[in-house]
């Protein structure tokens, strides 16, 4: 037994953090998890195991997710190479059925799996299951890149409702029938918006946004979508944190009450964030 921490020490823990667990319990959190974040199994595993404590004290979590290193690893094995524009990979047809292959079926399913093995009931999905997302060909030189055009929450609400885990990958299709391999920050912010989420989660390989990208004390704790455009005009928020940023403020005008950018890498980082008066990253919120 760990003995680090006296018996009293871990109860005034606990009590510290009821406040915080009355003010999500039966809300929507969605968490938007891929990328660096989900490359380490033993921190994936931990990862898997704060949501599944999330599910057990009554928030509504889903899981939205990507995995473009597993998809890179895959194609190199398979002799083929991950070309991308502005960010974005360029996928014909061949790399979207890797895509789909990969993301609706190894990674998904390797989530759903670790979440039930923390005590968790999860369920995976994909967004062309029910038709939960929608899109079209964002731009004809990305090729099956999808740009949403339609978010349908009930069957991520149907799960909710049965106090299943929905963990959606980022994977759309058409009226045509055709698959899009969808951007998974995009596609968080979307899904959290369509469901009117209480708070979005973007798990990245950052600490959040840095006044100065070399020293991690200048984090910006918190601040509101108003003040971004400053931000951007001073050059605070630039190169990849451009897109996240977006997809922060196209969250917040969805109807997510506040988005937080925060290192996924950090051991219980969602925790910190949700459960404690520390919080983790850079606290996004509405006007």
């Amino acid at each position: 037994m760990d003995t680090a921490f006296s018996s009293e020490e871990r109860a005034e823990v606990l009590t510290q953090a009821l406040p915080y667990i009355k003010q999500y319990r039966g809300k929507i959190v969605a968490i938007k998890y891929g990328g660096n974040a989900m490359v380490n199994e033993q921190l994936k595993e931990q990862v898997m195991g704060d949501i599944a404590l999330l599910w057990l004290i009554g928030v509504k979590v889903v899981l939205i997710h990507g995995g473009g290193p597993e998809i890179s690893e895959t194609m190199k094995r398979l002799g083929k190479q991950s070309v991308f524009i502005g960010g974005l990979r360029v996928t014909d047809k061949e790399t979207v059925d890797i895509v789909q292959m990969v993301l609706a079926g190894k990674v998904n399913k390797t989530l759903v799996n670790l979440l039930q093995m923390k005590g968790g009931h999860a369920v995976g999905l994909s967004g062309i299951d029910g038709g939960i997302l929608e899109a079209k060909m964002k731009e004809e030189a990305l090729g099956f890149v999808g740009e949403i055009t339609k978010v349908r929450t009930q069957p991520i609400l149907d799960l909710l409702e049965k106090n299943y885990i929905p963990v959606i990958s980022t994977v759309a299709s058409d009226r045509q029938g055709n698959t899009y391999n969808v951007n998974g920050d995009t596609a968080a912010a979307c899904i959290a918006g369509a469901l009117r989420a209480e708070r979005l989660i973007m798990m990245t390989d950052v600490s959040g946004i840095l006044r100065d990208k070399d020293d991690p004390d200048t984090l910006i704790r918190e601040l509101r979508v108003s003040q971004l455009g400053t931000l951007f005009d001073e050059g605070i928020i630039s190169g990849g944190m451009i897109p996240k940023v977006e997809c922060c403020a196209e969250a917040i005008g969805k109807g997510v009450r506040n988005v937080v950018i925060m290192d996924g890498r950090v051991s219980h980082s969602i925790l910190i964030e949700l459960l404690t008066n520390e919080g983790a990253g850079t606290l996004v919120r509405g006007d």
